[in-house]
């Protein structure tokens, strides 16, 4: 305790490097922390359920003929067929539950209070595998799950159940409508439970063989090809993953081979060998399942590696204080070694200072940590950020703690084997009482200014990479005019609209908002507009070839009419769809130029014939009437892909749809205007995405602005850190030397050779870190080069300008030293010591 009391003495005679140190290090380590929240909750976090370790994922990559439907909990390779789910639930012996789950979108409704949320299906055996208990009530099971379709209980999230229910334990035994169907509330799932997919939060809780009433139209519980479920199990105790794997496939195998691969029509036999080889994977599940884990992974270490850069530039900086500090203290030291204190004993005391020092900058961390959460969850999707935690968890406490004093020791050992360095008792005695610089702590200081110029340089360089790919992001031709155009979408088939109802309704929200003062175009789609949705499917078409291996599928969308001309796109070819292009009429198509080109249609596109009807031959009964140019689909950054779209008026079974409102101002000055309208057609309808389009397109590039602004702060950061870190260096520098200044400009130098001498030293460090810095961001380049859009991870004007950037920083940190070193006075230098 008392070296600890006089540690903090030791720091508070000296406020302003207390100061500085405790700041750099709250930069440092609060950056860290606020990425170690993100890095834990999506990459280490195991579920909260009883021994997670125990859990298992299945997937089934290989061929699957037939229509796949996948999800944020992962690809189409890990989807199975409900009927394989069967097969293998009722015959496996390895696992003491496998369970089936998919997402999808509710509309909730209690007491006449409607609400839009996510709600899971799930199999009777999800619950009873992830051994969980409920808040209240019961949870599902297998009673459950008996038959198809007339399951019609439910289980409340916890959250919804708080947020929306006032936690009301009464609510069990009620009714809740889930997209119009009225189901019996059982129980409430335990608190801190969200489901098994990282990103989303389920309001409800469904049985899976309910599927068809949860979604208005859907079949596909007796086909085998149809994949959209997701399964995962818990293995038995003493069974290893190897040996779930080997079990599963040898109930797997004969599946294929004997029932399914019989049912394979017009696949070639290198096809169909590559179907009958298929094999289950099994991995570890205790994370649950969620292609966020993937998707996440590189962005977080991307930037890991980044805050942890910062935080060695800044332990840099804080070991040159110290050793700064130390040789001012080279007397207490010499003192107390000739009067007996051991090396030990003042090596202890010393870093325990250093300690001390971290763990105050690691309490100011905790704000900085949550500032840059709060940073990060403004620039993130709101449907992500609300499904994650941004405020501090125990853990990132205990990471900012462990990693302080980390630093502590880290910029600390150093220093303080210097100041108590074995010949300090003589090199007084020698100077009599004079303490000169000791070259290899001068050279210590040096090479961590090199370091921190060299770390600067590769951060500076990421930095830039990002934001010219942001840049050529931001300035991507989407092909078609975004401005003043606000979207939202409603989903009536979830409220217990049947088709042809919801037709009306649409019909009647686009001749509502056609009429409001300030519209100037009013459209709609199936598949929203850049939201990151896909919609594909296999196509005939006039003139090109068909067969077993060769691809013929297209994305596709249905519009409303004039779509093309709300949006600003001008047809190539041909013309826009009408009102008369409804059911009964002769359907209709417009594709796009990358259609046009991928299915060889020529120049004279206009007029041909195309189908959806595969497999089972038929007339080509979809007339080709429109040519457009090609817009951007699903993402900002992919490359446009075959698309045809048609009618969605021709269409008897669509259930949602997205709405396109164009006005002359900002459009989202109609954004409060939506709802209102919305509640005079039908108050139970809730609008979902309310947004403009510019927001829309801000969301959809969402990842690659987190990461650009972020490296930027960040490298920012490094630079001036590392422009400190090399002016105190040279202020100290300069300070050691003042005597041989003195000599040399008593000797005849000049003020410009003197200046010249000490921003050489800056030139050397310079030249050395911006190598090595610049050899670090080629490999910074390589690993993300992924994340680019439209440049090389090594353009070389990035480069370029990141070093002129570090050089003029650079270069001023060292000037200030390099003036005050040519203003010495030869007399007064002389007299110095």
């Amino acid at each position: 305790m008392r070296q600890i009391k006089y540690a903090f003495r030791t720091l508070f005679k000296t406020p302003f490097v207390t100061t500085v140190a405790v700041l750099s290090l709250a930069l440092g380590i609060g950056a860290n922390s606020a990425i170690f929240s993100l890095f834990d909750q999506m990459l280490l976090q195991p579920l909260p359920v009883p021994h997670p370790d125990e859990l298992v994922n299945l997937g089934a990559p290989g061929p699957k003929p037939g229509s796949q439907s996948c999800s944020q909990a992962g690809d189409c390779d890990v989807v199975f067929s409900y009927p394989m789910f069967r097969d293998l639930e009722k015959s496996q012996t390895v696992l003491t539950g496998l369970a089936a789950h998919v997402g999808f979108g509710a509309n909730l409704s209690y007491k006449n209070q409607p609400v839009t949320a996510d709600a899971m299906l799930v199999s009777g055996s999800y619950f009873p595998t992830l051994e969980l208990h409920p808040a209240t009530g019961r949870l599902l099971d297998q009673s459950d799950d008996q038959g198809i379709g007339g399951n019609f209980v439910t289980v409340l999230g916890y959250d919804f159940w708080k947020a929306k229910l006032g936690g009301d334990p009464s609510v069990v035994g009620q009714q809740i409508l889930v997209n119009g169907k009225s189901l019996t509330i059982v129980g409430i799932a335990p608190k801190g439970f969200d489901g098994t997919t990282l990103g989303t939060q389920p309001a409800v809780y469904v049985p899976i063989s309910m599927r068809a009433q949860m979604i208005q139209g859907w079949i596909g519980f007796e086909r085998r090809d149809s994949y959209w479920a997701y399964l995962f199990g818990r293995r038995k105790p003493g069974v290893s993953i190897a040996q779930v794997r080997s079990a599963l496939n040898t109930l797997y195998a004969p599946i294929i081979n004997d029932i399914e691969a019989p049912l394979q029509k017009g696949m070639s036999d290198k096809r169909l060998a590559e179907f009958r080889e298929k094999k289950i994977l099994v991995e570890p599940g205790a994370m649950g399942q969620s292609y966020m884990h993937t998707k996440s992974k590189t962005p977080l270490w991307m930037l890991f590696g980044v805050t942890l850069t910062v935080l060695l530039i800044a332990c840099a900086n804080i070991a040159n204080l110290l050793l700064a500090r130390g040789a001012s203290r080279s007397g207490e030291m010499g003192v107390r070694l000739a009067l007996g204190a051991t090396r030990a004993r003042l090596m202890t005391q010393l870093l325990i200072e250093s300690v001390l020092l971290a763990l105050m900058g690691g309490v100011a961390s905790l704000v900085v940590a949550q500032w840059t959460l709060n940073g990060i969850a403004a620039l993130l999707p709101s449907e992500v950020s609300q499904t994650m935690s941004f405020t501090l968890q125990p853990a990132v406490v205990l990471f900012a703690a462990a990693v302080s004093v980390g630093t502590g020791l880290l910029f600390g050992m150093f220093p303080a084997l210097h100041s108590t360095r074995s010949d300090l008792v003589t090199t007084i005695r020698s100077n009599t009482g004079q303490m000169s610089t000791h070259r290899g702590a001068a050279r210590f200081r040096a090479t961590l200014v090199t370091v921190q110029i060299a770390l600067a340089t590769a951060l500076l360089v990421s930095a830039g990479l990002f934001l010219k790919s942001l840049a050529n992001v931001s300035h991507v031709d989407l092909g078609v005019k975004i401005d003043n155009i606000a979207t939202f979408g409603i989903s009536p088939d979830r409220s217990g609209y049947d088709t042809l109802r919801a037709a009306g309704l649409f019909e009647r929200v686009q001749q509502e908002f056609a009429s409001t003062p300030g519209v100037t175009g009013v459209t709609a789609s199936l598949v929203p507009l850049l939201a990151g949705s896909n919609w594909g499917t296999d196509v005939r078409v006039q003139g090109f070839a068909e067969g077993p291996d060769i691809d013929n599928n297209s994305r596709y969308n249905e519009v409303g009419d004039g779509y093309f001309g709300v949006l600003g796109v001008s047809l190539l070819a041909g013309r826009d769809f009408t009102l008369a292009d409804r059911v009964g009429s002769g359907k209709v198509a417009i594709v796009n130029q990358a259609f046009a080109k991928k299915f060889n249609l020529g120049k004279d596109v206009v007029g041909k014939y195309m189908s959806t009807n595969t497999g089972h031959g038929g007339p080509l009964d979809i007339q080709i009437i429109g040519l457009v140019p090609d817009i951007k689909y699903s993402e900002v950054k992919d490359t446009v892909p075959p698309v045809f779209y048609t009618p969605w008026r021709q269409d008897a079974g669509v259930g949602s749809m997205s709405f396109y409102i164009r006005t002359p101002a900002p459009s989202s000055a109609i954004l409060h205007t939506i709802p209102e309208v919305m509640k005079r057609i039908d108050a139970g309808i809730p609008v979902e995405d309310l947004r403009t389009m510019p927001e829309q397109i801000t969301q959809n590039i969402s990842l690659d602005r987190m990461l650009s602004i972020l490296a930027a702060a960040f490298a920012a950061l490094a630079t001036l850190l590392a422009g400190v870190g090399l002016y105190g260096v040279l202020s100290y520098t300069v300070a050691q030397r003042t005597r041989e200044i003195g000599v040399r400009m008593a000797l005849g130098a000049d003020a410009r050779r003197v200046r010249v001498m000490v921003l050489r030293q800056v030139g050397a460090m310079m030249a050395i870190g911006g190598v090595i810095g610049a050899a670090v961001a080629l490999g910074i380049g390589r690993a993300a080069a992924s994340l680019l859009y439209g440049l090389k991870g090594h353009d070389p004007v990035v480069f370029a300008l990141s070093i002129v950037v570090l050089a003029l920083v650079a270069g001023a940190a060292g000037y200030v030293p390099a003036l005050r070193a040519s203003q010495v006075d030869p007399m007064h230098a002389l007299r110095y010591e």
